[in-house]
């Protein structure tokens, strides 16, 4: 059975729920597909201590779960499943989840994007206990440490400058012998003198039993191993837009991010909007994905108010 919605939410991070939230107070009674990995980065993220109104700081997980509750207050319809395809090509627009099918008249996408890892031994298991990839999100609680960042590019670069201003040092970790950062961002970390460089290093396990000590390193051209004492490792080596549903369909960046009419939400397609880290590859922040979210629900609204207008 094909259900009609006037509103259909796509990611159920800060930007999903809050567009959630804000669509279902302006009755277009929302239906959010949360998706298996519900709750996006901040599900990764212990201590959150940087998102207005949390003098003492709260839980990714438990913000998350705050963040759904309220949504469902006000009657969203969350749907505990993952999309598997879209299809954009006219309104109302075609949504498939498992055996599920919806027809909606705008559709809001919030799919986030995805921190890329480095795949190696003690990773996952030191996740949010010293192995972070947003040093804006988690830095503050490294203070006073030797840490290590991963990655050679802009990302890596801006990292590792500013866990600067609270670890005692932080070293670099390149599997080549240069940087494919920018020349000014290179220049920044190398005249730092709490940076140091690993050139054609390779961490090949992280180690540590419930925090991170340390990471072992391979040298490229030698296979040489090594063991370097760390208190925590930031993987900086870029994230992946969750844009596969929309490829396509919709204008995206070369790096696949969605490209919005700034400073609207709007896409390329009338009646689609995009939020959060979909669309955001600069801050990255639980506080402007939320912020996003909340112009997509207006967007979204007023676009359904044109569009009564011109057809009444």
């Amino acid at each position: 059975m094909v259900e009609e919605r006037t509103t259909m939410i796509l990611g159920s991070g800060p930007a999903g729920y809050t567009a959630a939230l804000y669509a279902a107070r302006a009755n277009l009674r929302p239906v959010l597909v949360k998706g298996l990995e519900a709750g996006g980065q901040l599900m990764l993220t212990t201590d959150v201590e940087n998102y207005p109104g949390f003098p003492d700081g709260i839980l990714g997980p438990e913000m998350m779960d705050a963040f759904e509750k309220q949504a469902a207050r006000f009657e969203t319809e969350i749907v505990a499943q993952t999309v598997t395809r879209v299809d954009l090509s006219e309104r109302p627009f075609g949504v498939w989840a498992g055996d599920l099918e919806w027809r909606a008249q705008t559709l809001i996408l919030a799919t986030g994007a995805s921190a890329r890892w480095l795949g190696v031994p003690g990773e996952e298991t030191l996740r949010g206990r010293g192995v972070s990839a947003c040093a804006t999100c988690d830095g503050f609680f490294f203070r006073d440490r030797d840490l290590v960042v991963v990655g050679g590019g802009d990302t890596a670069m801006e990292e590792a400058t500013f866990l600067t201003k609270f670890a005692s040092s932080v070293t670099i970790v390149h599997r080549r012998d240069e940087f494919r950062a920018s020349k000014i961002m290179q220049e920044r970390v190398l005249s730092n003198p709490k940076i140091r460089v690993v050139w054609d290093g390779v961490v090949e396990e992280i180690l540590g039993d419930g925090a991170v000590t340390g990471v072992r390193l391979r040298n490229v051209p030698t296979d040489e191993t090594s063991e370097l004492p760390t208190g925590g490792v930031f993987v900086a080596i870029g994230h992946t837009p969750n844009t596969d549903l929309v490829k396509g369909q919709l204008e995206l960046t070369e790096a696949g991010y969605v490209v919005v009419q700034e400073p609207t939400t709007r896409t390329s397609v009338p009646g689609v909007f995009a939020a959060g880290d979909v669309t955001d590859l600069i801050y990255r922040q639980a506080v402007t994905a939320a912020g996003q979210g909340c112009k997509a629900a207006i967007d979204a609204e007023r676009f359904l108010e044109e569009q009564a207008h011109r057809t009444g």
